[in-house]
């Protein structure tokens, strides 16, 4: 199967940057679509960003401008630049693969999740 790892996570200060990497293991050929979110205590996951296999990033309001996806589709790794980070930012950070396949045209069938990485956003 698949499995995902996130990592980068850690304490900033605000203002400051991180990068956060997912890498995924296992029987992949290929993804349609890799994307990050986070959860902060008491509150929904939330969709930050996601980048589809030949398309454009997308990414949400909360942090258009301040983070950026992107992707090595040739090592199914999916990295999460974070710039100017803010208190409310704190939250353990998610990775998601979706559509993904392990041969030509053959899915799994199902979206695979990492297990986390925490970010604190604190002076």
């Amino acid at each position: 199967q698949v499995q995902l790892v996130e990592s980068g996570g850690g304490l900033v200060q605000p203002g400051g940057s991180l990068r956060l990497s997912c890498a995924a293991s296992g029987n992949i050929f290929a993804s349609n679509i890799m994307g990050w979110y986070r959860q902060a205590p008491g509150n929904e996951r939330e969709l930050l960003a996601e980048v589809t296999n030949g398309g454009s990033p997308r990414y949400a309001d909360s942090v258009k401008g301040r983070f950026t996806i992107s992707a090595d589709n040739a090592k199914n790794t999916v990295f999460l630049q974070m710039n100017s980070l803010k208190p409310e930012d704190t939250a353990v950070y998610y990775c998601k693969m979706a559509g993904v396949m392990f041969a030509p045209g053959k899915y799994y069938g199902r979206d695979y999740w990492g297990k986390g990485t925490l970010v604190t956003v604190s002076s």
